[in-house]
């Protein structure tokens, strides 16, 4: 930029020089364009350096024509000429700070919004390898044939689970990067049923999906959100109530809400001190973005009942 001031200034001098006074005009122009892009672009410290000595010849540069009051006053022209040259760059220089840290804002929520996804998938399919494998032990001397079932599914849920973990890594890698897999998984409310059947065929107590209304043409928000209630709660099922004789999935569509409850008739889940719940901050997380409210706690019966609530 400095360089391309410097030509111009030359080529203007050179044809202005029948116009006396004409190549101080171009000269002082050119500097104030060269005092707003060090503004703009320049580190802080040395653009101070270089603003304040710029700024300085800017504003004098009258003088050398003479130093009379009218050549004052055209120091005074300079000077705000420079201060408002200055004040474009810091213009221009704040605004584009803004739009990194929009930028760097919603990455960072993009970046919990997978974070929270890893979990879901890799927590849920996770823990059926484990159940699964540990069924496997014990049935292994009674009914071999079963075994290889089990091998089968723990084969699946793997399969489901790197395939999830891709899709994520594809996602956190260099944005200029264009990874093969979907960027993100879209399961929603049409995905329930498959979604209850595998968690059945898993070894866990048998899911029973309960659907009322149309699944399809809801907000994509609404629908994913209300996917991963029903995928945390059977994780923790599965977790912590793996002795349950069933759960129940209700899925209502209203016409202005939605509503959601899974309930199981095993023991309430006990507090760990140990492991952080990341599963549940983040689905509250996640359901609230949705506009939507989630609470859970022993059922009137017995058993533990999660319920969600979202707006249509």
């Amino acid at each position: 930029m400095v360089s391309t001031a410097s030509l111009l200034v030359t080529a203007l001098i050179w044809v202005a020089d029948p116009y006396e006074g004409l190549w101080g005009l171009a000269e002082s122009a050119a500097l104030l364009v060269v005092l707003a892009v060090v503004t703009r672009h320049v580190r802080t410290g040395p653009a101070v350096l270089a603003l304040v000595i710029t700024g300085a010849a800017v504003s004098v540069m009258p003088l050398r024509a003479g130093d009379s009051a009218i050549y004052a006053t055209f120091c005074l022209i300079q000077a705000l000429g420079a201060a408002c040259a200055i004040g474009v760059g810091v213009a221009l220089r704040t605004m584009a700070g803004n739009r990194q840290r929009a930028l760097d804002s919603v990455r960072s929520e993009q970046r919990a919004e997978f974070a929270r996804d890893l979990h879901d998938f890799i927590a849920h399919h996770v823990t059926g390898i484990v159940v699964q494998a540990q069924g496997a032990r014990f049935i292994a001397e009674q009914d071999p044939q079963r075994v290889m079932l089990a091998l089968e599914q723990i084969e699946q849920a793997g399969t489901e689970t790197m395939a999830s973990m891709r899709r994520m890594v594809g996602v956190l890698r260099d944005p200029e990067s264009k990874p093969d897999a979907p960027l993100a998984p879209v399961a929603g409310v049409p995905e329930l049923a498959p979604l209850a059947e595998q968690f059945t065929a898993a070894g866990g107590p048998p899911a029973r999906l309960h659907l009322e209304g149309d699944p399809y043409g809801l907000p994509v928000e609404v629908s994913t959100s209300a996917y991963r209630v029903v995928m945390e709660a059977l994780t923790n099922v599965r977790q912590h109530a793996p002795q349950a004789n069933a759960v129940d999935v209700w899925v209502r569509r209203a016409t202005d809400q939605l509503l959601i409850r899974v309930a199981n008739d095993g023991p309430a889940p006990r507090p760990s001190l140990d492991r952080p719940g990341y599963g549940l901050v983040g689905l509250t997380e996640r359901v609230r973005a949705a506009g939507g409210q989630i609470v859970s706690g022993p059922g009137v019966d017995g058993g533990w009942v999660v319920d969600a609530v979202f707006p249509l």
